[in-house]
């Protein structure tokens, strides 16, 4: 016997059902000929008749009656079988492994994938956390939250938003040390620096006479945001910092805003997968679920920065130190 193409043997097994290459056509949805031709290939590859053709009807010979006996339960567990993958794959379930970077998950993702997996109770989630750029696909990750520029063509972005940043201290800093008045105030404040270099940065503000570039300098410099709120907390210095991390803090009384007409727009906060074609259920589900709780959460971080700023109420205006 002649190796066969699986496709005919399933439009054989319509043909037999349904008692016609007409009627198998339609269903189908392709030209009788091409039914009829393949029913032709699939008798030349098992070198017998397997229909009966008429000029008024068709009918399955004893021998194709014999193979549709053997072939269509196969063919509907293989039918059965890809319905089942289909609903299953798109359906949330399953286990989820993603990456992001450490101050972005602690801050924002960590309620986010309490939420989901309450809301989603068949999928589970492994989530890693990297400041490098991780490969989803030879490492096995089904998805990744990036900030900043994508580089990767290959996969698929989502982006979530800016990562809008101000001007964060501490009541403890400012009671002792004032606050700037304008931005080439924050020169002779200790600052709590983003990768800085050599102890300085440019910090690169927007405010109502347009933009203001300001070299700041401070002893404290990390790579992780995460910390700098945690040293501006702990009366550091000012912090120019994403409001989604800073929003907790400043809802809480704990930090406030300063210079509270400056601020940046921030980097590109993205969401991406490996794939557009095809894309498991648990990713579309917890990609839709992140970009609704960002918009939440940028809205509420928006109004709590407004709400506390140094402009509440008076603030010393004290000599700042460097």
């Amino acid at each position: 016997m002649a190796p066969f193409d699986l496709n005919d043997v399933a439009v054989f097994v319509r043909v037999v059902d349904l008692g016609g290459f007409a009627k198998a056509a339609r269903e189908l949805r392709v030209p009788t000929s091409t039914v009829s031709r393949a029913v032709a290939r699939l008798e030349e590859s098992v070198g017998t008749r397997l229909m009966q053709r008429t000029t008024r009807s068709v009918r399955a010979t004893a021998e194709g009656r014999a193979f549709y006996a053997e072939v269509a339960p196969a063919v509907a567990a293989l039918h059965r079988a890809a319905h089942g993958l289909d609903a299953a794959d798109r359906a949330p379930r399953g286990r989820l492994r993603m990456t992001a970077p450490h101050d972005i998950a602690i801050t924002f993702l960590a309620d986010v994938v309490v939420a989901f997996t309450e809301r989603h109770p068949r999928v589970a989630i492994d989530l890693e956390l990297t400041g490098r750029k991780v490969n989803l696909v030879d490492e096995g990750f089904d998805l990744a939250i990036r900030a900043g520029k994508l580089t990767d063509s290959s996969l698929v972005a989502r982006r979530v938003g800016d990562l809008e940043a101000d001007l964060y201290a501490s009541f403890d800093y400012v009671k002792a040390h004032g606050a700037p008045a304008t931005p080439s105030d924050l020169e002779n404040h200790a600052c709590v620096l983003f990768r800085a270099k050599e102890g300085l940065a440019e910090w690169q503000l927007q405010g109502p006479d347009g933009d203001e570039d300001v070299t700041v300098r401070g002893r404290i410099a990390a790579d992780d945001f995460t910390f700098v709120l945690a040293a501006v907390l702990a009366r550091g210095g000012i912090g120019l910092m994403p409001r989604i991390l800073a929003a907790h803090d400043v809802e809480a009384g704990r930090l406030l805003r300063v210079l509270p007409s400056y601020g940046t727009p921030g980097v590109g906060l993205y969401i991406v997968h490996p794939s557009s074609r095809n894309v498991p259920g648990k990713v579309a589900a917890f990609r839709d679920f992140v970009l609704e709780a960002y918009a939440r959460r940028r809205l509420t971080s928006a109004v709590a920065s407004s709400q506390r700023t140094v402009a509440r109420g008076p603030v010393p205006l004290s000599t700042p130190r460097r």
